[in-house]
């Protein structure tokens, strides 16, 4: 066996094998350079910070596909800016690479206006806030329906739940105020119930009962009948009931005289004559109640020394033949001096030849 295994010709053909193997893998390695390019590499350029359209344009000089992600809009980085670049700037790619572009959008992507007509204006606020619609001005109009969210408005315009707008987007609504009070009620009679209804809602006015002479439930009907007539007023919202026939009112007269019986009853409101009469009569005044006074409460007066005043004795004398004695006094006290002349005891004064009077003692004591 060893014989065999050494002889030439099988030396041959382990060479002539092993040389074929050698050669199919050269050939493979030199095919796979070729088609790969191996050694040719391209430096990825830098165009963060550039516009779409110039990174764009360098890429396809270079050689390097791309591909443009757009990410959130950001309103720090104009539209259309280049943020972010895959591979980074520098690395070095084969021609032919394709490389990622993240790109900032133009505006605010676009979100769907959520269903909030005829809901509460204070939830409503609130879903267009989540959303990201932010509300501008507020518009009251008169409606049944208070504090409704009735419309949605952009740009003047009233958009429909689900039409799509930029996020952030600034939108007006129209809030309901509520009922005005003391509208005159419209004239439908003439009219078809479908016209009839039409105007009864242009006046936000409801549509109560509607009763047609046939029984049938046509629209066609005239209105030959209403309550509560027109002219009336009354606050919106209120019902109107409706009489209709496919004859017109003149033809119902009877009928129409018939439902004003029920329904316009004429109540006397006028009062009767004031009569007056002229009453002769005293008036008749009640006694004021006068309170009993209050019992008083007695103060003690302080007590005054009395002081005694020196008595007087005067000794008259009785008076001559002569003319009016002046009776002279002195004190003897000789600290008070009474200076009181007395007065004669007779009132007449007669005349009697001069005599020298006689002097009268006076003693006081």
């Amino acid at each position: 066996m060893l014989k065999s295994l050494f002889n030439w010709k099988v030396l041959l053909n382990l060479v002539v094998a092993i040389g074929v193997f050698v050669g199919l893998v050269w050939l493979t390695f030199r095919w796979l350079e070729y088609h790969t390019n191996h050694g040719q590499e391209i430096p990825v350029p830098n165009v963060v910070n550039k516009s779409i359209h110039d990174a764009v344009k360098i890429l396809d000089d270079t050689g390097l596909e791309y591909e443009v992600d757009s990410a959130n809009y950001d309103p720090k980085y104009r539209p259309f800016q280049v943020l972010q670049i895959y591979p980074a700037p520098g690395s070095r790619v084969k021609d032919g690479r394709t490389v990622r572009l993240r790109v900032n959008p133009r505006t605010w992507a676009q979100i769907a206006v959520p269903d909030v007509i005829n809901k509460y204006s204070g939830l409503a606020f609130q879903r267009l806030d989540q959303v990201g619609l932010k509300i501008g001005d507020t518009i009251y109009e008169p409606s049944i329906q208070k504090d409704a969210l009735l419309r949605i408005l952009y740009k003047g315009n009233a958009v429909n739940p689900g039409t799509r707008l930029p996020r952030f987007s600034v939108i007006d609504v129209v809030v309901g105020s509520g009922p005005m009070r003391n509208i005159s009620i419209p004239n439908v009679v003439g009219l078809s119930v479908k016209e009839a209804r039409a105007v009864i809602a242009k006046s936000m006015f409801e549509v109560g009962l509607v009763e047609h002479e046939d029984g049938s439930k046509d629209e066609s009907d005239i209105i030959y009948y209403q309550d509560p007539a027109s002219g009336d007023v009354r606050d919106q919202g209120m019902q109107i009931d409706l009489w209709a026939s496919k004859r017109t009112p003149a033809e119902l007269r009877a009928k129409v005289e018939q439902l004003n019986a029920m329904y316009r009853m004429k109540v006397d409101t006028t009062l009767p004559p004031v009569r007056y009469e002229e009453v002769h009569s005293e008036p008749v005044y009640d006694a004021p109640v006068v309170p009993p006074p209050a019992p008083k409460k007695e103060t003690p007066k302080p007590e005054v020394p009395k002081t005694e005043a020196p008595k007087t004795q005067t000794t008259a004398a009785k008076p001559a033949a002569s003319a009016t004695d002046k009776p002279k006094t002195s004190a003897t006290n000789g600290t008070h001096t009474a200076g009181t002349a007395a007065k004669p005891a007779n009132s007449i004064t007669t005349q009697h030849p001069a005599q020298n009077p006689k002097a009268k003692k006076v003693v006081v004591e």
